[in-house]
């Protein structure tokens, strides 16, 4: 299982220490049977995505940005994904699932009812 993220380092830390308790306690330890691998560079994320694949990675687990440059790399691993759009714009389907916020649309829809 390879889990990757781009964002701030302060919203990387957070997440990511959240992330590698839940699989801790059932049994995936970091370097072992999971690789968490952490940048705030979007730009390395195929780079990231290419080593998880060389490593024959059966789960890929991303935000918008780490799922969108999986899902450019492979059709057949399978990618979950967080993202606050919409899935269906990004081109997810297939082998990519995941939970979507859209945040953006429900906030002015959140500002119109008020």
């Amino acid at each position: 299982m390879g889990f990757l993220r781009s964002g701030a380092p302060t919203e990387l830390f957070d997440r990511v220490t959240a992330f590698r308790q839940g699989p801790k306690e059932t049994g995936f330890v970091d370097g072992q049977n999971v690789a968490i691998e952490e940048s705030s560079e979007t730009d390395r994320l195929p780079l990231l995505v290419a080593d998880l694949l060389r490593r024959h990675t059966a789960l890929i687990v991303g935000n918008t940005p780490a799922a969108l440059a999986a899902k450019a790399a492979t059709s057949t691993i399978p990618i979950i994904f967080v993202t606050g759009a919409d899935p269906v714009q990004f081109g997810f389907g297939g082998n990519a699932t995941g939970i979507s916020f859209i945040s953006v649309e429900l906030t002015a829809k959140q500002l119109g009812l008020a």
